[in-house]
C-alpha cells in the first residue's frame, strides 16, 4: 500500500493537551485501504491500557470533533485513536470523498484490528465512539463486531434513514426515493463521461437568512474559526454526490436489537437529530440485553453543541461509561 503523507505539525481546531502524548499512526482495513489516525496516550502510562477508537462527524476529519473526544478521553486514562475514514482526510482510498455504509462500518473494525494487536493495549478492553453520522456507523460496527466491548454514539445520525427518507422522514415514499435514484444514477453517467466525480458541496456558505436553525449551527462550526479545517468535507466541497446511493438500499441498524455489549447514546434535547437516538434506543431497549443500554439526553443542547461545547458535553458520564465497561 502506498505510504500516506501526514502533516507533521499540530493542525487541530482544539489546543494540544499537556497531559497526553500524541503521535501519528496508520492501519489498514480489510479492503486494503490505509487509514490515518492520531494516537493519544496518557503521559507516564504503564502496562496495557483500555483503548477507544473515535471517528466523526459525517464529513469531518480527525482534526475536528473526533480528535477532541479522543484527546479528552486519553486524559482519563485511555489509549485512544481518532481516525479519518476511508477516502477522506489524510486516509487513503480512491476515488476521494466517497462514503459507504459497508466500508465506513468496516473502518471501525479495522481500528479494532490495530488496537487488538498493539502491545500497549488490552485487547479485551476496547471500545469505540462515533460522532454524528459516525455514531450510526459505530452502532453498526457494534452489531457486527463483538470485540467491541463498549460503544458510545454522540449526537448520532442514522445515515441510511436520512438518505432514504429525508430529514424528519418527510420524503419517506417510493416515489421520492425513485426520483432520487434517477437523479443520482444520471449523475453517475455524467461522472463517468467526465472522468471525475461531482461534489455535493459542504455546509452552505454564504448562509441564507431563511436557513433552518440546524444549518446555521453547522455553519457556525464548519465555516468559522471555531471548527473550520482545510481537509474537512463539510468545511469545503462535500462528498461525491453519488455517495448517497448505497445508503438508500442498505439500512445500517436492522439488527441493533442483537447487540449484547453496552451502548450509550448521548444526544442534545434541542437537537434536530434527536429522533435518530430515540428510535435507535427503542431498538436497543427491545433487544437481547437492554440492561446495558442507555440514552442520555443533555438538557438545552443542540446537535453541534456536542461537537465541542464543554458546557454541554457530559464528559464525566462518557468517561464513566467507558471506565465501567472497559475497566
Amino acid at each position: 500500500m502506498p505510504k500516506l503523507e501526514m502533516t507533521p505539525v499540530w493542525d487541530k481546531v482544539f489546543p494540544k493537551s499537556d497531559k497526553v502524548e500524541h503521535s501519528k499512526i496508520t492501519f489498514h482495513n480489510r479492503y486494503g485501504i490505509e487509514l490515518a489516525a492520531d494516537l493519544y496516550k496518557p503521559k507516564d502510562a504503564q502496562g496495557k491500557l483500555p483503548a477507544i477508537a473515535v471517528s466523526g462527524p459525517f464529513g469531518a476529519v480527525k482534526e475536528q470533533s473526533s480528535g477532541r473526544y479522543a484527546q479528552r478521553l486519553a486524559e482519563q486514562g485511555f489509549l485512544t485513536i481518532a481516525f479519518d475514514p476511508s477516502f477522506t482526510g489524510e486516509s487513503g482510498g480512491s476515488p476521494r470523498y466517497v462514503a459507504s455504509p459497508d466500508i465506513n462500518t468496516e473502518d471501525f473494525s479495522a481500528a479494532v484490528d490495530y488496537l487488538s494487536t498493539s502491545e500497549e493495549v488490552d485487547a479485551d478492553r476496547i471500545g469505540i465512539l462515533g460522532v454524528c453520522g459516525w455514531g450510526g456507523m459505530a452502532v453498526s460496527a457494534a452489531i457486527n463486531d463483538p470485540r467491541i466491548k463498549a460503544t458510545c454514539a454522540i449526537t448520532m445520525y442514522n445515515m441510511s434513514r436520512v438518505s432514504a427518507n429525508g430529514y424528519f422522514d418527510a420524503e419517506d415514499s417510493p416515489e421520492a426515493r425513485n426520483k432520487l435514484r434517477a437523479q443520482l444514477c444520471a449523475q453517475r453517467t455524467c461522472d463517468y463521461a467526465a472522468g471525475d466525480y461531482e461534489r455535493g458541496g459542504g455546509v452552505v456558505d454564504p448562509l441564507p437568512e431563511d436557513a433552518p436553525q440546524f444549518v446555521k449551527d453547522y455553519h457556525a462550526y464548519y465555516k468559522t474559526p471555531r471548527g473550520y479545517h482545510a481537509r474537512s468535507l463539510n468545511s469545503n466541497d462535500g462528498w461525491n454526490i453519488t455517495s448517497t446511493l448505497p445508503f438508500l438500499n442498505f439500512p445500517l441498524l436492522t439488527f441493533a436489537n442483537e447487540i449484547e455489549t453496552p451502548v450509550l447514546l448521548v444526544h442534545g434535547e434541542k437537537a434536530h437529530s434527536l429522533y435518530f437516538s430515540e428510535d435507535t434506543y427503542k431498538l436497543l431497549e427491545a433487544g437481547v440485553k437492554p440492561e446495558n443500554k442507555e440514552l442520555l439526553v443533555v438538557p438545552g443542547a443542540t446537535h453541534c453543541d456536542l461537537y465541542d461545547n464543554d458546557e454541554f458535553i457530559p464528559w464525566e458520564s462518557i468517561a464513566g461509561f467507558f471506565k465501567k465497561y472497559l475497566g
